[in-house]
């Protein structure tokens, strides 16, 4: 694969106009992925209403093109949809490399795509367990291949800039998941990968970080009246004694000791503290109402 030769795509005058500053998230282009829908897009939207530069990308070619119309019109701002299989290699290297050739540059990266499959042990086919793996895993390392490749670029024209990749990750990602180990497998090695991420980016200015939000219970991951997380709990059987979803929904807010489900908000907030902050790299932030701890 030829390397891609960002030094002719990047826009040299705003790094320099930027330089020697700290800048804002109205000043910053940004990668979404998984944005057609969901949290992907509640993310977003909320960068967009700020006035950053936002690409979001997604599986769901015409839903992720409208939903870049939708926000544009919205907010009056300058929205690019691409669509991206994050699983994919040059999938991945074509949206990254077209976004910088349509903003000018890429200050963040945000890996938000992300699938579940939902059984226990003997049930799993190897099929659903790869299929989880290379989009939650193998897709975040890609996101982070070619995202560092274009910021590390863009340092040289600016040694004190900073970038960041951020990883939505999950609670999953911060305790084990019965009859879900799959998904938390994933996202577990997730953390490992943001980590080690972090110790090889930081000389080059990037910072790398997870976000672990608890359960998204209002949101489309959880809702789909096919795929969502309450019909598949409820027909595992990972609730003991339910009998339908609003039993299943009850067990989960139960566990929280906040009383409620995440929400897009809480979690468009952990976004901002991880990119506004100059001081941490390699963490796992917790979302999750109290529901996980660290120790």
């Amino acid at each position: 694969m030829e390397k891609d030769k960002y030094s002719e795509i990047i826009d040299r005058d705003r790094i320099k106009a930027q330089a020697g500053r700290e800048i804002g998230l109205a000043e910053r282009i940004f990668i979404v992925t998984g944005a057609a829908q969901g949290l992907g897009y509640g993310i977003a939207e909320a960068l967009v209403s700020e006035g950053a530069k936002v690409c979001l990308a997604d599986m769901n070619r015409q839903g992720v093109i409208d939903a870049a119309k939708q926000l544009s019109g919205k907010y009056k701002a300058e929205v690019a949809g691409m669509c991206i299989d994050v699983s994919e290699e040059e999938s991945v290297r074509t949206v990254v490399y077209g976004t910088v050739r349509h903003f000018g540059g890429l200050d963040v990266m945000i890996a938000c795509a992300g699938i579940v499959r939902a059984g226990a042990l003997p049930d799993m086919s190897k099929e659903d367990f790869e299929l989880v793996n290379a989009v939650n895993y193998t897709g975040f390392f890609l996101c982070a291949k070619y995202a560092a490749a274009a910021m590390k670029e863009q340092r040289l024209l600016d040694p004190e800039r900073t970038f960041d990749i951020v990883e939505i990750n999950s609670k999953s990602g911060l305790v084990g998941s019965e009859a879900n180990f799959a998904y938390a497998g994933s996202k577990f090695g997730g953390i490992g990968l943001v980590q080690s991420f972090a110790l090889e980016l930081a000389p080059f200015g990037i910072k790398v970080n997870a976000i672990c939000p608890g359960n998204l219970l209002d949101g489309p991951l959880w809702n789909d009246p096919e795929r969502g997380l309450f019909k598949q709990y409820l027909e595992a059987g990972k609730v003991p004694g339910a009998r339908s979803v609003a039993d299943v929904r009850a067990h989960y807010e139960s566990k929280v000791p906040l009383g409620r489900g995440c929400r897009v908000e809480d979690v468009v907030r952990a976004v901002k503290y991880v990119v506004g902050q100059q001081y941490e790299t390699g963490q796992a932030v917790p979302v999750s109402g109290g529901q996980v701890m660290l120790k």
